[in-house]
Protein backbone atom coordinates (compact mmCIF):
# COMPACT_ATOMS: atom_id res chain seq x y z
CA UNK A 1 0.00 0.00 0.00
CA UNK A 2 1.11 3.87 -0.42
CA UNK A 3 -2.26 6.01 0.02
CA UNK A 4 -0.30 9.26 1.21
CA UNK A 5 -2.25 12.22 2.43
CA UNK A 6 -1.90 15.58 2.88
CA UNK A 7 -4.01 17.93 5.47
CA UNK A 8 -3.48 21.47 5.58
CA UNK A 9 0.36 21.53 4.87
CA UNK A 10 1.73 24.72 5.39
CA UNK A 11 5.71 26.07 5.58
CA UNK A 12 6.59 29.43 6.62
CA UNK A 13 10.29 30.52 6.78
CA UNK A 14 9.95 34.02 8.92
CA UNK A 15 7.27 36.02 7.10
CA UNK A 16 7.46 34.23 3.61
CA UNK A 17 4.56 31.28 3.54
CA UNK A 18 6.33 28.82 0.85
CA UNK A 19 3.41 26.55 1.08
CA UNK A 20 0.05 27.42 1.88
CA UNK A 21 -2.79 25.12 2.95
CA UNK A 22 -1.71 22.26 0.65
CA UNK A 23 -4.76 18.85 1.28
CA UNK A 24 -4.24 16.19 -1.37
CA UNK A 25 -4.98 12.45 -1.40
CA UNK A 26 -2.40 10.72 -3.54
CA UNK A 27 -3.56 7.04 -4.31
CA UNK A 28 -2.03 3.80 -3.76
CA UNK A 29 -0.09 3.27 -7.29
CA UNK A 30 -0.60 6.37 -8.56
CA UNK A 31 1.87 8.77 -10.79
CA UNK A 32 1.07 12.35 -9.49
CA UNK A 33 3.41 15.44 -10.76
CA UNK A 34 3.74 18.52 -8.92
CA UNK A 35 4.37 21.19 -11.55
CA UNK A 36 4.84 24.85 -11.58
CA UNK A 37 7.58 27.40 -11.97
CA UNK A 38 10.21 28.38 -9.71
CA UNK A 39 9.51 29.34 -6.37
CA UNK A 40 5.76 28.29 -6.25
CA UNK A 41 6.51 25.76 -3.24
CA UNK A 42 6.63 21.98 -5.10
CA UNK A 43 9.94 20.99 -3.89
CA UNK A 44 9.49 22.90 -0.57
CA UNK A 45 5.97 20.09 -0.42
CA UNK A 46 8.02 17.41 -1.58
CA UNK A 47 11.19 17.51 1.15
CA UNK A 48 8.10 17.65 4.00
CA UNK A 49 6.94 14.47 2.33
CA UNK A 50 10.48 13.26 2.74
CA UNK A 51 10.71 14.75 6.93
CA UNK A 52 13.90 16.70 5.11
CA UNK A 53 11.85 19.81 5.59
CA UNK A 54 10.24 20.82 8.64
CA UNK A 55 6.14 21.24 8.36
CA UNK A 56 4.62 24.38 10.48
CA UNK A 57 1.23 23.35 10.20
CA UNK A 58 -0.92 20.84 8.66
CA UNK A 59 -0.59 16.80 8.72
CA UNK A 60 1.15 13.99 6.49
CA UNK A 61 -0.50 10.81 6.56
CA UNK A 62 1.06 7.33 4.82
CA UNK A 63 -1.43 4.33 4.85
CA UNK A 64 -3.42 5.86 8.32
CA UNK A 65 0.25 6.68 9.68
CA UNK A 66 1.07 9.82 11.18
CA UNK A 67 4.64 10.93 9.66
CA UNK A 68 4.62 14.37 10.88
CA UNK A 69 7.25 13.31 14.09
CA UNK A 70 8.84 10.16 11.80
CA UNK A 71 12.36 10.35 10.98
CA UNK A 72 12.79 10.23 7.58
CA UNK A 73 14.96 6.64 7.01
CA UNK A 74 11.56 5.97 8.92
CA UNK A 75 9.36 7.14 6.49
CA UNK A 76 9.44 3.85 4.54
CA UNK A 77 9.47 6.45 1.57
CA UNK A 78 12.30 6.54 -1.19
CA UNK A 79 13.86 9.90 -3.15
CA UNK A 80 15.40 10.12 -5.88
CA UNK A 81 17.39 13.55 -5.91
CA UNK A 82 17.89 16.25 -8.95
CA UNK A 83 21.65 15.84 -8.50
CA UNK A 84 21.77 11.86 -8.24
CA UNK A 85 23.92 12.03 -4.70
CA UNK A 86 26.06 9.46 -5.35
CA UNK A 87 28.73 8.77 -3.04
CA UNK A 88 31.96 9.27 -5.72
CA UNK A 89 34.54 6.91 -3.30
CA UNK A 90 32.03 3.89 -3.69
CA UNK A 91 31.25 1.41 -6.92
CA UNK A 92 27.78 1.42 -8.18
CA UNK A 93 27.21 -1.76 -6.09
CA UNK A 94 27.95 -0.13 -2.66
CA UNK A 95 25.73 3.33 -3.42
CA UNK A 96 23.22 0.76 -4.01
CA UNK A 97 23.81 -1.17 -0.99
CA UNK A 98 24.78 1.45 1.62
CA UNK A 99 21.38 1.61 2.49
CA UNK A 100 20.32 -1.69 3.08
CA UNK A 101 23.66 -2.12 5.08
CA UNK A 102 23.25 0.92 7.54
CA UNK A 103 19.83 -0.61 8.40
CA UNK A 104 21.15 -4.10 8.87
CA UNK A 105 20.17 -5.95 6.23
CA UNK A 106 21.83 -9.40 5.54
CA UNK A 107 24.68 -9.61 2.78
CA UNK A 108 22.52 -12.40 1.10
CA UNK A 109 19.32 -10.10 0.64
CA UNK A 110 21.62 -6.83 0.28
CA UNK A 111 22.74 -8.32 -3.00
CA UNK A 112 19.31 -10.26 -4.31
CA UNK A 113 18.19 -6.71 -4.10
CA UNK A 114 21.09 -5.01 -5.33
CA UNK A 115 20.79 -7.51 -8.73
CA UNK A 116 17.03 -7.50 -9.13
CA UNK A 117 17.29 -3.53 -9.57
CA UNK A 118 19.78 -3.05 -11.87
CA UNK A 119 18.58 -6.18 -14.15
CA UNK A 120 15.31 -3.79 -13.49
CA UNK A 121 17.76 -0.93 -14.74
CA UNK A 122 19.80 -2.42 -17.20
CA UNK A 123 22.96 -1.62 -15.49
CA UNK A 124 23.77 -4.84 -14.02
CA UNK A 125 27.17 -4.64 -15.61
CA UNK A 126 27.93 -1.26 -14.05
CA UNK A 127 28.04 -2.71 -10.59
CA UNK A 128 32.03 -2.53 -10.39
CA UNK A 129 32.37 1.45 -11.64
CA UNK A 130 32.51 4.15 -10.29
CA UNK A 131 30.15 7.43 -10.35
CA UNK A 132 32.67 9.35 -12.45
CA UNK A 133 33.13 6.73 -14.68
CA UNK A 134 29.21 6.75 -15.88
CA UNK A 135 27.34 9.44 -18.13
CA UNK A 136 24.42 11.25 -16.64
CA UNK A 137 21.85 8.89 -17.32
CA UNK A 138 23.89 6.13 -15.70
CA UNK A 139 24.26 8.28 -12.91
CA UNK A 140 20.55 8.86 -12.73
CA UNK A 141 19.79 4.87 -13.21
CA UNK A 142 22.05 4.55 -10.22
CA UNK A 143 20.50 6.87 -7.72
CA UNK A 144 17.07 5.50 -8.59
CA UNK A 145 18.12 1.98 -8.57
CA UNK A 146 19.20 2.91 -4.87
CA UNK A 147 15.63 3.91 -3.99
CA UNK A 148 14.20 0.38 -5.72
CA UNK A 149 16.70 -1.17 -3.36
CA UNK A 150 14.52 0.01 -0.08
CA UNK A 151 11.04 -1.70 -1.38
CA UNK A 152 9.68 1.85 -0.60
CA UNK A 153 5.63 2.52 -0.40
CA UNK A 154 6.41 5.86 -1.88
CA UNK A 155 8.98 6.84 -4.32
CA UNK A 156 9.38 10.54 -4.41
CA UNK A 157 11.26 12.67 -7.66
CA UNK A 158 12.81 15.99 -7.38
CA UNK A 159 13.37 17.24 -10.97
CA UNK A 160 15.70 13.96 -11.60
CA UNK A 161 15.91 14.74 -15.30
CA UNK A 162 17.25 18.43 -15.37
CA UNK A 163 21.12 17.64 -15.83
CA UNK A 164 20.51 15.60 -18.69
CA UNK A 165 20.14 16.47 -22.39
CA UNK A 166 17.07 16.34 -24.73
CA UNK A 167 17.37 13.30 -26.22
CA UNK A 168 18.59 11.54 -22.75
CA UNK A 169 15.43 13.20 -21.08
CA UNK A 170 12.86 12.00 -23.26
CA UNK A 171 14.23 8.46 -23.36
CA UNK A 172 15.07 8.30 -19.63
CA UNK A 173 11.08 9.65 -18.97
CA UNK A 174 9.92 6.66 -21.06
CA UNK A 175 12.15 4.23 -19.08
CA UNK A 176 10.67 5.80 -15.54
CA UNK A 177 7.45 5.58 -16.85
CA UNK A 178 7.81 1.21 -17.91
CA UNK A 179 9.55 1.18 -14.31
CA UNK A 180 6.36 2.74 -12.47
CA UNK A 181 4.14 0.42 -14.53
CA UNK A 182 6.19 -2.64 -13.26
CA UNK A 183 6.76 -1.60 -9.74
CA UNK A 184 3.01 -0.24 -9.14
CA UNK A 185 4.15 1.85 -6.46
CA UNK A 186 3.18 5.53 -5.55
CA UNK A 187 4.87 7.89 -7.28
CA UNK A 188 5.36 11.90 -6.44
CA UNK A 189 7.53 13.49 -9.29
CA UNK A 190 8.35 17.49 -9.45
CA UNK A 191 8.88 19.13 -12.36
CA UNK A 192 8.85 22.74 -14.05
CA UNK A 193 8.41 21.05 -17.27
CA UNK A 194 5.21 20.56 -18.34
CA UNK A 195 6.24 18.06 -21.55
CA UNK A 196 7.27 16.16 -18.66
CA UNK A 197 4.55 16.62 -16.47
CA UNK A 198 1.52 15.89 -19.21
CA UNK A 199 3.27 12.87 -20.66
CA UNK A 200 4.35 10.91 -17.48
CA UNK A 201 1.43 11.91 -14.46
CA UNK A 202 -1.84 10.50 -13.63
CA UNK A 203 -2.96 13.74 -12.25
CA UNK A 204 -0.81 16.81 -12.10
CA UNK A 205 -1.01 19.13 -9.19
CA UNK A 206 -0.46 22.95 -10.57
CA UNK A 207 1.04 25.17 -7.68
CA UNK A 208 1.85 29.19 -8.03
CA UNK A 209 2.80 31.30 -5.14
CA UNK A 210 2.97 27.91 -2.12
CA UNK A 211 -1.03 27.74 -3.47
CA UNK A 212 -2.61 24.50 -5.29
CA UNK A 213 -4.05 25.78 -8.42
CA UNK A 214 -5.81 22.88 -10.13
CA UNK A 215 -5.58 19.19 -9.71
CA UNK A 216 -6.67 16.87 -12.63
CA UNK A 217 -5.82 14.79 -15.46
CA UNK A 218 -3.36 16.21 -17.96
CA UNK A 219 -5.82 16.38 -20.51
CA UNK A 220 -8.58 17.68 -18.49
CA UNK A 221 -6.27 20.64 -16.91
CA UNK A 222 -5.63 21.48 -20.83
CA UNK A 223 -8.58 21.13 -22.25
CA UNK A 224 -10.23 23.14 -19.09
CA UNK A 225 -7.65 25.21 -17.18
CA UNK A 226 -9.35 26.95 -13.84
CA UNK A 227 -7.80 30.16 -14.70
CA UNK A 228 -5.52 31.89 -16.77
CA UNK A 229 -2.30 31.35 -15.13
CA UNK A 230 -2.92 27.43 -15.97
CA UNK A 231 -4.23 28.40 -19.14
CA UNK A 232 -1.18 30.25 -20.22
CA UNK A 233 1.36 28.18 -18.66
CA UNK A 234 0.39 24.63 -20.29
CA UNK A 235 0.64 24.37 -23.74
CA UNK A 236 3.47 24.84 -26.33
CA UNK A 237 3.30 27.22 -27.51
CA UNK A 238 1.11 28.99 -25.05
CA UNK A 239 -2.04 30.29 -25.44
CA UNK A 240 -3.02 33.37 -26.89
CA UNK A 241 -5.16 36.22 -25.31
CA UNK A 242 -7.05 38.62 -26.81
CA UNK A 243 -9.32 41.38 -24.69
CA UNK A 244 -13.00 41.30 -26.40
CA UNK A 245 -16.43 42.26 -24.97
CA UNK A 246 -19.49 40.26 -25.09
CA UNK A 247 -22.09 41.87 -27.54
CA UNK A 248 -25.74 40.42 -28.47
CA UNK A 249 -26.81 41.20 -32.05
CA UNK A 250 -30.38 40.03 -31.98
CA UNK A 251 -30.32 36.70 -30.67
CA UNK A 252 -26.74 36.14 -31.44
CA UNK A 253 -24.11 36.40 -28.41
CA UNK A 254 -20.62 37.77 -29.89
CA UNK A 255 -17.21 38.59 -28.61
CA UNK A 256 -16.09 41.72 -30.23
CA UNK A 257 -13.01 43.14 -29.92
CA UNK A 258 -10.30 45.45 -32.20
CA UNK A 259 -10.71 43.46 -35.60
CA UNK A 260 -12.39 40.54 -33.69
CA UNK A 261 -16.18 39.27 -34.33
CA UNK A 262 -16.69 35.65 -32.94
CA UNK A 263 -20.45 34.34 -33.00
CA UNK A 264 -20.61 32.28 -29.61
CA UNK A 265 -22.24 28.52 -30.25
CA UNK A 266 -25.24 28.42 -28.83
CA UNK A 267 -24.24 25.94 -26.14
CA UNK A 268 -21.46 28.07 -25.03
CA UNK A 269 -23.44 31.20 -24.73
CA UNK A 270 -26.10 29.61 -22.44
CA UNK A 271 -23.48 28.41 -20.05
CA UNK A 272 -21.76 31.73 -20.37
CA UNK A 273 -24.49 33.80 -18.45
CA UNK A 274 -22.83 37.16 -18.77
CA UNK A 275 -24.00 40.41 -19.00
CA UNK A 276 -23.63 41.35 -21.97
CA UNK A 277 -20.99 44.38 -22.47
CA UNK A 278 -18.80 42.88 -20.36
CA UNK A 279 -14.95 42.90 -20.59
CA UNK A 280 -13.55 39.59 -21.02
CA UNK A 281 -10.46 38.27 -21.50
CA UNK A 282 -10.08 35.50 -24.67
CA UNK A 283 -7.70 32.72 -24.75
CA UNK A 284 -7.53 30.74 -27.98
CA UNK A 285 -4.82 27.88 -28.32
CA UNK A 286 -2.19 28.31 -31.46
CA UNK A 287 -3.77 25.15 -33.08
CA UNK A 288 -7.30 26.72 -32.68
CA UNK A 289 -6.02 29.44 -35.03
CA UNK A 290 -7.37 27.96 -38.44
CA UNK A 291 -6.53 29.04 -42.28
CA UNK A 292 -9.94 28.39 -43.19
CA UNK A 293 -13.05 29.51 -41.97
CA UNK A 294 -14.84 27.55 -39.35
CA UNK A 295 -18.35 26.63 -38.72
CA UNK A 296 -20.12 29.12 -37.29
CA UNK A 297 -18.73 31.32 -39.41
CA UNK A 298 -16.56 34.33 -37.47
CA UNK A 299 -14.12 37.19 -39.28
CA UNK A 300 -10.90 36.60 -39.41
CA UNK A 301 -7.95 37.88 -37.95
CA UNK A 302 -5.43 39.90 -40.97
CA UNK A 303 -1.65 38.67 -39.63
CA UNK A 304 1.05 40.11 -41.30
CA UNK A 305 3.63 37.02 -40.29
CA UNK A 306 6.49 37.94 -38.69
CA UNK A 307 8.45 34.91 -37.93
CA UNK A 308 8.24 31.22 -38.86
CA UNK A 309 9.12 28.28 -37.14
CA UNK A 310 9.29 25.01 -38.93
CA UNK A 311 9.28 22.32 -36.49
CA UNK A 312 9.12 19.28 -38.57
CA UNK A 313 5.39 17.62 -37.73
CA UNK A 314 4.05 21.62 -37.41
CA UNK A 315 4.74 25.01 -38.41
CA UNK A 316 4.50 27.79 -36.14
CA UNK A 317 3.26 31.30 -37.56
CA UNK A 318 3.90 34.31 -35.05
CA UNK A 319 2.38 37.61 -35.71
CA UNK A 320 0.97 40.60 -33.56
CA UNK A 321 -2.68 42.04 -33.69
CA UNK A 322 -3.80 45.01 -31.75
CA UNK A 323 -0.25 45.22 -30.34
CA UNK A 324 -0.79 41.74 -28.82
CA UNK A 325 2.22 39.16 -29.83
CA UNK A 326 -0.18 35.67 -31.11
CA UNK A 327 1.30 32.14 -32.73
CA UNK A 328 -0.68 30.05 -35.13
CA UNK A 329 0.15 26.30 -35.39
CA UNK A 330 -0.70 24.90 -39.09
CA UNK A 331 0.47 21.96 -40.91
CA UNK A 332 4.11 21.77 -41.91
CA UNK A 333 2.67 21.15 -45.62
CA UNK A 334 1.53 24.81 -45.76
CA UNK A 335 3.52 27.45 -47.57
CA UNK A 336 4.00 30.74 -45.99
CA UNK A 337 7.03 33.50 -45.85
CA UNK A 338 7.54 35.99 -43.78
CA UNK A 339 6.09 39.22 -44.11
CA UNK A 340 3.01 37.36 -46.08
CA UNK A 341 -1.09 38.41 -45.32
CA UNK A 342 -2.30 35.60 -44.04
CA UNK A 343 -6.49 35.59 -42.61
CA UNK A 344 -6.35 33.47 -39.61
CA UNK A 345 -9.84 32.15 -38.65
CA UNK A 346 -10.27 31.88 -34.22
CA UNK A 347 -12.56 28.20 -33.63
CA UNK A 348 -15.34 29.30 -31.58
CA UNK A 349 -16.15 25.74 -30.43
CA UNK A 350 -12.18 25.98 -29.00
CA UNK A 351 -12.38 29.16 -27.19
CA UNK A 352 -11.62 29.84 -23.23
CA UNK A 353 -13.16 33.34 -21.79
CA UNK A 354 -11.65 34.20 -18.33
CA UNK A 355 -12.53 37.36 -16.08
CA UNK A 356 -10.25 40.24 -16.73
CA UNK A 357 -9.22 40.96 -13.39
CA UNK A 358 -9.13 37.83 -11.41
CA UNK A 359 -8.25 35.56 -13.96
CA UNK A 360 -11.02 33.13 -13.11
CA UNK A 361 -12.11 30.76 -16.06
CA UNK A 362 -15.79 31.73 -17.07
CA UNK A 363 -15.96 29.37 -19.98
Amino acid sequence: MGELVLANLCRRFGSVEAVKDVSLSIHDGEFVVFLGPSGCGKTTTLRMIAGLEEITSGKIYLDGRLLNDILPAERDIAMVFQNYALYPHMTVYKNMAFGLKMRGAAKADIKARVARAADILSISHLLDRYPRELSGGQRQRVAVGRAIVRNPRVFLFDEPLSNLDAKLRAQTRVELLKLHRQLSATSVYVTHDQIEAMTMGDRIVIMLDGSVQQVGAPMDIYQKPANRFIAGFIGSPPMNFLSARLVWVGAQLELRGQGLRIPLPADKAARLGQTPGEEVLLGIRPENLLLRPPTPACEPLLAQIEIVEAIGSDIYLNFSHAGTPMTARVEATVDIKVGQEVAVYPDPERIHLFDPQSGVTLL
